[in-house]
């Protein structure tokens, strides 16, 4: 009998994403319009109108091969965040820029560092890979608990990941302790930062570091402030191309096709869409914070800086599993914590979104609070 590489294969975790709308319409008969879908961290405006044009005009090159470097992608982020083109490579989606430095920096076995909690799929695709995930456990309201961290890095793992602003809880790592992980981590480390959800921190985030660190990636997506999940566009950069070849050597040779390359190199200058997004986001996290605040059954985690927050079930009495069907029988859609975290039955991670569907949430928590 054929066996696989890895047992993690065929028995390990897997990435559960968040529901459809078209599910909860169709089970609970709540028009579409009226659902808040709240569990994938998606643009409330959508595309990028920018990349829609691209992609529009780009549909005659479908029956073309595109360039297996994804060059004009790279080109366009280069001349966006002034760095050389060819430190940069490009996924489809951030995950699979994830997939490629796991499988190329850390041999079978080794180890990887990551927090605990966090990102599913850092420690999905190790297991899979047959690395060993490495967890530095995350303090008091999911304080990234740097000293810690900087005392795992003693260790020499293999790579090590930041995520900033933290998913699931959207803390954010200020610019200094980044900087002492990066001059604590080995040269024998690969620093990962990925900063997928930097744009709603209102910071710049950390690409004007990479000249100082030859041995640190930054990650980031298209998926989030540009609106482009369905299209799946992701990139890693560094000072050091010794770090980005064997990412080009590793990766499926034609892994973005045009419409990705074309809609990507258009968002990424879209500059009026992502504000827009953003201002949004700020806005709606402070009044969803406020509208949470008088809640007793519930409380809203202080501190993100994302487009998401974690909600902590305070009353024993109710599991995540069991808010999390409440919430869909109101037409909300979160994120289960335990799909997402060790211990999770206590929390939901709940997308920011518009008024209408911050409105929706809280009503549907009181609801909830009242009746159940």
């Amino acid at each position: 009998m054929v066996q696989v590489s890895v047992p993690a294969l065929v028995e390990g975790q897997v990435y559960t994403p968040g529901l459809p709308k078209e599910y909860v319409s169709e089970r609970y008969k709540i028009p579409m319009e009226d659902i808040a879908k709240l569990g994938s961290a998606e643009n409330p405006y959508g595309a990028s109108p920018k990349a829609l044009a691209a992609i529009e005009a780009a549909r005659t090159g479908v029956d073309i091969y595109p360039n297996w470097t994804a060059q004009p992608l790279r080109e366009a982020i280069g001349e966006r965040y002034n760095i050389d083109p060819d430190c940069v490579v490009c996924g489809s989606g951030e995950t699979e820029v994830i997939a490629m430095v796991i499988r190329a920096f850390a041999g079978p076995g080794e180890p990887i560092l990551m927090h605990e909690p966090c990102f599913p799929i850092y420690h999905i695709y190790a297991n899979c890979e047959g690395r060993t995930p490495v967890f530095v456990k995350m303090g008091q309201d999911f304080d990234p608990e740097i000293d810690q961290y900087i005392t795992a890095l003693k260790t020499k793992p293999r790579i090590a990941f930041v995520a900033n602003p933290h998913n699931p809880s959207g803390r954010f790592i200020d610019e200094v302790d980044i900087r002492r992980i990066c001059e604590a981590a080995s040269k024998e480390t690969l620093v990962v930062l990925d900063e997928a959800y930097i744009h709603y921190t209102e910071t710049e985030g950390g690409i004007h570091l990479l000249p100082e660190y030859d041995n640190l990636i930054v990650l980031r997506t298209f998926s989030k402030a540009f609106g482009l999940a369905g299209l799946r566009v992701g990139f890693g950069v560094s000072a050091n191309r010794d770090l980005i070849a064997p990412l080009w050597n590793l990766k499926p040779t034609w892994n973005m096709g045009q419409l990705q390359v074309a809609g990507g190199a258009a968002a990424v200058f879209d500059n009026e869409h992502v504000e827009k997004t953003v201002k949004t986001i700020v806005e709606m996290r402070d009044y969803v914070s406020e509208r949470l605040s008088g809640f007793n059954r519930f409380r809203m985690v202080p501190g993100s800086r994302s487009n998401f927050f974690l909600l902590e079930i305070i009353d024993p009495q109710i599991t995540s599993s069991l808010l999390f069907e409440e919430l869909l029988k109101r037409g909300v859609i979160v994120k289960d914590g335990t799909d997402i975290m060790p211990d999770g039955e206590r929390f939901m991670r709940i997308d920011v979104n518009l008024q209408k569907h911050m409105d929706r949430l809280v009503w549907a928590l009181g609801d909830i609070q009242s009746n159940v």
